[in-house]
């Protein structure tokens, strides 16, 4: 399957996709599980996509469109969104549920990624 760049830096996976691009990846991987009809994805979306930049070559920054990845979401008990989940070989290590603004995500990921 052909990779999709959603914006730059950020990768679309999708339940196919999963396994190779966030489970087996050797950098810690954000997944963003949104929706186009979530009004807090939308307001949390230019954020994820600068932290993308920012953390580019420490974290790995995926989206997942939730009604198109109902394995991924039910797998990892996604019940609301969005929801913000950090992988670090293989394992969830962090979750951030609802739109949170750009200095608490960054504070959430500079702590994940120091623990590692």
């Amino acid at each position: 399957m052909e990779q999709k760049t959603v914006t730059e830096g950020t990768l679309a996976v999708s339940d196919a996709s999963f396994q190779r691009e966030v489970l087996e990846a050797d950098l810690p991987v954000l997944v963003d599980f949104w929706a186009d009809w979530c009004p807090p994805c939308k307001m949390i979306a230019p954020i994820v996509e600068e932290l993308a930049v920012e953390y580019q070559g420490r974290l790995k920054v995926t989206k997942a469109d939730y009604d198109e990845c109902p394995g991924m979401a039910g797998t990892y008990g996604v019940m609301s969104i969005p929801t913000l989940m950090v992988f670090r070989n293989g394992q969830t290590i962090g979750r951030v549920v609802g739109y949170q603004p750009k200095a608490a995500l960054r504070h959430k990921l500079d702590l994940l990624l120091a623990a590692g």
